[in-house]
């Protein structure tokens, strides 16, 4: 099974200084107290008893996020080069979809135990730092799980509070959607990370961890691309086609082989070897046997692509530009235990981390310091798909300056 991962945090920065001023109100006047911060940054602040505010950044274009309990979070794409004067931010009260009724028949049960510890399967991950992890407000969470289309999704009546562990972060997490279809996870959010406070000895573990974290991942291969390092920084780059399996019987085929069987009167053994089928019901169990073979099968066709066969520059702006899809292997580390790839002999010592990039749309926008335009461009499978929450670090982590 491919595990597919969609997360989508939107950020975008470059640099020199801009101090960015504005006011947050609602229909009764000034908000004291709302949060205004640049998502998945450190960067943030809150608006003062006249709801004004003052936030500097660098040059270049950011998501803002202005959010207050209670009312419907603002997501503004800021362009420093267009910004000329105050901006003015008016919230409004956020109705709920499902009734307050519904909200208010939420049990704290053992079933929605088993959906929190299903959330925090899917959404942190199951890599070591998932453990890490830990809501502190988590009843704030309630689960809808649909059986007839297995489909599990999660909402919140208030931001998550995150305290990360492993990495030395407490977050604020706004959750907008989020949902588990068969192996397709898909998350939707804003974030906003703050150091956490510790003895030297945590801060030198966690300056490790974060160290770890971000070596061979996404934002770690798009600046490699970027900087024209990438086999420098221990990646290989291999571009693959994805075409249907010609080893797997079609859906027809399978379904008149099952009914083949259903159909037959007599015992059938079905753990029995068939090498050349003689009779209708030899050529059924094969189909059948056949048909866990993957539906689509991954040729390789390009090895050892460099930066300049991935990024070009077009109308000013920087692009992902290259067929089909990638296969990006990091040699410098190797898979945690708990992760298990397909057909790779577990006896196998040193097993590189390998992920696919499968594209959505084109072109695929990316500014100078490595920041897709629109994240939900990439779907990630493989590796990247494993490392989830538990493993992103604020999109303005420098490894140098940590």
């Amino acid at each position: 099974m491919k595990i597919r991962f969609l997360f989508f945090l939107v950020f975008h920065c470059s640099f020199s200084q801009v101090n960015i001023k504005g006011k947050v109100y609602d229909s009764k006047g000034p908000l004291e107290g709302a949060a205004i911060y640049f998502n998945s940054t450190m960067v943030g602040t809150t608006t003062n008893s006249e709801g004004e505010f003052s936030i500097k950044t660098e040059e270049g274009h950011f998501e803002l996020i202005i959010s207050y309990l209670g009312y419907k979070t603002i997501r503004y794409n800021l362009y420093t080069n267009e910004y000329k004067k105050p901006l003015v931010f008016a919230l409004e009260e956020n109705r709920y979809t499902l009734d307050e009724v519904v909200l208010k028949k939420i049990k704290y049960d053992k079933k929605w135990k088993a959906n929190l510890k299903r959330f925090y399967r899917e959404f942190f991950g199951n890599t070591k730092l998932a453990k890490d992890c830990k809501i502190i407000n988590p009843k704030t969470l309630f689960f809808y799980y649909n059986s007839k289309d297995n489909i599990f999704n999660a909402f919140t009546k208030a931001p998550l509070i995150i305290r990360h562990n492993g990495l030395g972060y407490s977050i604020t997490y706004d959750l907008v959607y989020f949902s588990v279809e068969k192996d397709f996870v898909k998350s939707l959010g804003y974030s906003q990370f703050k150091n956490l406070q510790g003895s030297k000895h945590k801060k030198r573990t966690w300056k490790k961890n974060r160290l770890v974290t971000y070596n061979g991942s996404v934002n770690h291969f798009l600046k490699s691309i970027l900087a024209n390092r990438v086999k420098r920084e221990g990646f290989v780059i291999e571009q693959f086609i994805r075409l249907p399996n010609k080893e797997r019987p079609s859906d027809t085929e399978i379904k008149k082989a099952r009914k083949k069987i259903t159909s037959y009167k007599k015992t059938i053994n079905f753990s029995r070897k068939i090498e050349n089928p003689v009779t209708d019901i030899d050529s059924a169990l094969v189909t059948i046997r056949k048909s866990n073979l993957p539906k689509l099968k991954d040729s390789i066709y390009k090895k050892d692509l460099k930066s300049k066969d991935i990024l070009v520059k077009k109308e000013g702006k920087l692009r992902l530009d290259f067929k089909n899809n990638l296969l990006v292997i990091y040699k410098k580390e190797k898979e945690e235990k708990n992760y298990r790839r397909r057909g790779l002999e577990s006896s196998l010592k040193f097993r590189p981390q390998m992920s696919t990039i499968i594209p959505t749309t084109r072109p695929i926008l990316i500014d100078k310091n490595g920041i897709l335009d629109n994240p939900l461009d990439l779907v990630y499978e493989g590796y990247w798909a494993f490392e989830r929450f538990a493993n992103f670090l604020p999109l303005d982590y420098n490894p140098k300056k940590d």
